[in-house]
């Protein structure tokens, strides 16, 4: 199983209202650190399927949720947020 994709018109109810834990990383395709952390994502994605909902935003899309929650993305620090149980 590949990790969901969590947009504006489903962050509501994919991660706020999810009866699981929700892991979302905050990526951009332009962001190298990003790049090198999707791998990781995908396997935890397959390895925690139905116990634990592991998604991605891509902020350059869906900028107003990563302004909502302060999420930014640098070249060094990508941004992962966990949204407690």
């Amino acid at each position: 199983m590949s990790a969901k994709s969590f947009t504006e018109a489903n962050f509501k109810s994919e991660v706020l209202d999810s009866d699981l834990l929700v892991v979302v990383d905050f990526w951009a395709e332009w962001c190298g650190p990003c790049k090198m952390i999707a791998p990781v994502i995908e396997e935890l994605a397959g390895e925690y399927a139905g116990k634990v909902k592991i998604g991605k935003v891509d902020v350059d899309s869906n900028s107003s949720i990563a302004s909502k929650y302060g999420v930014r993305l640098c070249l060094r620090y990508p941004g992962c947020r966990i949204k407690p149980h």
